[in-house]
């Protein structure tokens, strides 16, 4: 198993919360819809999408074997 950083486990979490906040909102447009065409519904649904998006973003970012950035230089 690859060493994550501490970064790739709050990415992880935060990941994890926006999933559960799409849950929540595809949740609360199905509970509003009525069959009209309301705005609140939409911008519930455009939620669902942002939210599962960055979710998605996330999750791919800490679950990457990233690189060490670091520069190191040689004492002489």
């Amino acid at each position: 198993m690859k060493e994550r950083k501490k970064i790739q486990k709050v990415l992880m979490g935060i990941a994890v919360i926006s999933y559960i906040a799409a849950i929540g909102c595809a949740m609360a447009a199905a509970y509003l819809t009525d069959g009209t065409a309301d705005p609140v519904v939409a911008s519930f649904m455009a939620s669902v999408v942002f939210f599962s998006g960055v979710g998605i973003v996330l999750h791919v970012i800490s679950s990457t074997n990233l690189p060490s950035l670091k520069v190191e230089r040689e004492r002489t």
